[in-house]
């Protein structure tokens, strides 16, 4: 998948910022606009980008759908709007919502993935060094299958939550 960079000015990346975070994300919203910009036929089509401040809806719910409903957003830690907007949101096309725990979830691996990269970052470092001095290079293969373990474990934790978040909002 090919990379788009770009730098703007401060305040109108914090606005973007600010857009974005209504619309799934910056690299989401990013994506649909290009997509728009260019025509993708391999995309379906989206419901326009907003360009101002969120609405209203107004829904009629019985009694005992209010419960059901109360009972469901808890369960997924989000309270009644969060969790109808989330699913109105995944059926329009748009990424796939988390809760708090789902973020919390993934920024820990993102953080466990980010500390095992430094690590090898370090072992890469003293590889050059030690060649660089023309000594033999001896990294410790327990090092190396450690971390390679660490890794793999971060990952299917990863998979296993955004697989089970998919599955939550596309109804299996």
């Amino acid at each position: 998948m090919a990379f788009l960079g770009f730098q703007i000015d401060d305040a109108l990346a914090e606005k973007f910022a600010a857009l974005a975070a209504t619309e799934g994300g910056k690299s989401a919203l990013m994506r649909r606009l290009v997509e728009r910009a260019v025509g993708d036929g391999r995309a379906p089509a989206r419901a326009t980008v907003a360009t101002s401040a969120s609405r209203k809806v107004t829904i009629r719910l019985s009694e005992s759908e209010l419960n059901l409903l109360a009972t469901i957003s808890a369960q997924r830690g989000m309270n009644r709007t969060q969790w109808i907007a989330s699913l109105v949101r995944t059926r329009l096309g748009f990424p796939v919502q988390q809760t708090h725990d789902e973020r919390q979830a993934l920024r820990a691996v993102a953080r466990e993935l980010n500390r095992i990269g430094g690590n090898i970052n370090q072992i890469a470092h003293a590889a050059n060094l030690n060649r660089l001095i023309r000594q033999s290079v001896k990294i410790e293969a327990e090092a190396i299958r450690e971390a390679s373990a660490r890794i793999e474990t971060a990952l299917d934790e990863l998979r296993v939550a955004l697989r089970r978040n998919a599955d939550y909002w596309q109804g299996r």
